[in-house]
């Protein structure tokens, strides 16, 4: 074979698979970023609105006027206050996707500038092997600026499925944070136990929706294990 032959064979070899690269990039890899950037402003927009929602709501009420702030991610986000404590005055300060980095970032417009009279926390399910990475910042950071709102630390809950897989993480990490409690002389509740299915090794089906997150019935449990603790601390 010739060298010119040969030069030929390898620009032809190169235009097909330069032209099967692009043809897969503009087919795959093109949409599947656009629509990673498309989610990823949906949850900047979301995670926007709700700080205006949390600004907004700040300048309504006085300090330690709220009753109960409730702090955490999805499972804190799709909590219906309203419903389960119509007794007290609670907010909502949870965002879908939240990590323990992203509650610290905002605190001060979550919590520190409501001051409310008893702050709950749920987080972590978002980052389990790095969560405490910065866990007792958020701790050192409540006591120092609202060290007159009792706070509740809560438990990481069991989970099934594809989320399963962390449950024994989340019984660790759980350890931890009722260490961390009794060391800063907060509250804690365990919300594992009531959720578990000690049959299965994972949460009880009817109180789960995808495993990860919960049903009313998984939420009726999540209340009536926070609810005592609520009284104690509220007097009430």
């Amino acid at each position: 074979m010739t060298t010119r032959r040969k030069v030929i064979i390898a620009a032809v070899t190169f235009v097909v698979l330069l032209s099967m690269g692009l043809t897969y990039f503009f087919a795959v890899i093109f949409p599947q970023k656009r629509e990673e950037e498309q989610f990823l402003k949906a949850v900047q927009k979301y995670y926007d609105e709700k700080i205006a929602l949390y600004e907004a709501e700040n300048e309504k009420y006085e300090d330690y006027e709220v009753d109960v702030a409730f702090l955490g991610d999805s499972l804190t986000d799709g909590y219906d206050l309203e419903k389960y404590y119509p007794q007290y005055l609670a907010l909502n300060r949870g965002i879908g996707g939240d990590t323990t980095f992203g509650l610290e970032k905002r605190l001060k417009v979550s919590v520190y500038d409501l001051k409310p009279k008893v702050a709950v926390i749920l987080i972590g399910a978002n980052n389990f092997d790095n969560m405490f990475d910065n866990y007792e910042n958020i701790l050192k950071g409540l006591k120092e600026n609202i060290p007159e709102t009792k706070i509740m630390l809560l438990s990481l809950t069991s989970m099934s499925r594809e989320w399963g897989k962390n449950n024994q993480k989340a019984a660790y990490n759980n350890v931890k944070i009722k260490l961390f409690a009794e060391k800063y002389g907060y509250e804690f509740v365990d919300l594992y136990a009531p959720l578990f299915n000690i049959e299965t090794g994972e949460i009880c089906e009817e109180y789960t929706t995808d495993g990860g997150h919960l049903t009313a019935a998984g939420y009726d449990v999540f209340t009536n294990a926070v609810t005592p603790a609520l009284k104690k601390l509220l007097g009430r």
